[in-house]
């Protein structure tokens, strides 16, 4: 009797846990979202900035417009059979905004088949559309996607226009048998949620924790979750995404100066943190760009200090890391201060600026509050009969 309770108890057991070890690598389905006001939600999204030109675009037929001038743009994505959907903009009335607003909805290069969409708000320079619902045709059926658009003009020699992702994909996935939130950004702003890249504005955005967390890392090859490494497979609409234990990848050593107390470096492989021991850190063997440093410590007075080196461009930061010798990095101190004034005819406009060794800006804070903000300029003439001190602004 005993051995006929424990069989049907012990089986379904061991069912389980190879059920779970697989569904670790199978596909994890997110749930689609569109949102008006998507870039306040997320808090973390990129832009685009297609070229805004006054000339129809060749070869498309056009709506009925009501303003006599029109302004039309090109948002590119790889999802379109054409390589980008056509925009214009016209406006309902001789004067103010462009608040009418026109897309290529179904991606046959043509506007005279769509609706105007009328801007849901205006302001004085600008006016907001959204959210935009495009149709993407691919081989696995229709794919819908959202965008978020402002025309802005502050003159007539500056007129622009901003596309914003007004869409994500988020929901629980299972990473080690523990339940987590993930959410993946069109950080790019292109139609597609799987990119991976050196520069971090090209690459898209991923988060796994908590669901009101705010840990956003790079799309990339791999993804640390509670101190683990993961491969990630993203599908290129963002609708799942699939996790598995990486066990087997190669690491290099970096030697930081030993002041920094904290590190980040992006790339291809996503992005990684670390808090350097003794100036060493781990990383997976691949290509980086330093996303920043930091060195915190105690100033003479006691105050909690804070120095911050951010926004390398360019090759500026760029490294790589391989298993067959460390790779040495000159970042964080000393840093550079630097003033800037030029004379535009009988006015003088001046600015302050404190630069990184590879040129990165650098904030410098003590018990929360920015240093520079403090930082004042005297100005007094041979007789002193002009003496004045004037707060100076960033560059």
């Amino acid at each position: 009797m005993k051995v006929k309770i424990q069989i049907p108890i012990f089986v379904p057991a061991i069912l389980v846990l190879i059920v779970s070890a697989a569904s670790a690598q199978e596909e994890q389905w997110l749930q689609y979202r569109s949102e008006r006001e998507a870039r306040r939600i997320l808090g973390d999204t990129g832009s685009a900035r297609p070229p805004l030109e006054s000339e129809p675009p060749e070869g498309v037929e056009l709506p009925q417009f009501e303003a006599d001038e029109q302004f039309f743009a090109r948002w590119s994505t790889p999802m379109a059979e054409k390589g980008g959907l056509w925009i214009a903009l016209d406006r309902a009335h001789e004067h103010g905004l462009w608040d009418r607003l026109f897309i290529d909805s179904d991606g046959d290069g043509h506007l005279a088949d769509e609706t105007a969409m009328e801007a849901y708000r205006t302001d004085r320079y600008s006016a907001y559309f959204g959210p935009v619902k495009v149709v993407f045709d691919t081989q696995e059926g229709p794919i819908t996607y959202h965008l978020s658009i402002r025309f802005y003009q502050y003159r007539e020699s500056s007129r622009r226009i901003y596309v914003y992702p007004g869409c994500w994909y988020e929901g629980p996935v299972n990473v080690a048998g523990h339940t987590k939130h993930c959410v993946l950004i069109d950080y790019n702003v292109n139609g597609t949620f799987n990119d991976k890249a050196r520069d971090s504005g090209d690459a898209d955005r991923i988060r796994i924790g908590k669901k009101d967390g705010r840990d956003t890392r790079f799309v990339g090859n791999y993804i640390e979750v509670d101190g683990k490494l993961y491969r990630t497979d993203i599908a290129r609409d963002g609708a799942f995404i699939k996790l598995s234990a990486a066990s087997d990848v190669p690491y290099g050593t970096v030697q930081l100066p030993e002041t920094i107390t904290e590190f980040a470096a992006g790339g291809e492989n996503g992005l990684f943190t670390r808090k350097p021991e003794n100036g060493l850190i781990r990383l997976p063997v691949g290509k980086y760009q330093v996303d920043h440093w930091i060195i915190q410590r105690e100033d003479e007075k006691g105050r909690d200090c804070r120095l911050e080196g951010r926004y390398f461009s360019g090759d500026a930061g760029v490294f790589e890391v391989t298993d067959a010798k460390e790779t040495e990095l000159s970042i964080g101190e000393p840093v550079r201060c630097s003033l800037s004034v030029n004379r535009r005819g009988e006015h003088y406009e001046y600015s302050k600026s404190v630069r990184g060794q590879l040129g990165e800006y650098v904030s410098i804070t003590c018990d929360g509050r920015r240093m520079t903000e403090r930082a004042k300029l005297h100005v007094k003439d041979k007789t002193g009969t002009f003496d004045r001190t004037y707060p100076i602004p960033d560059q």
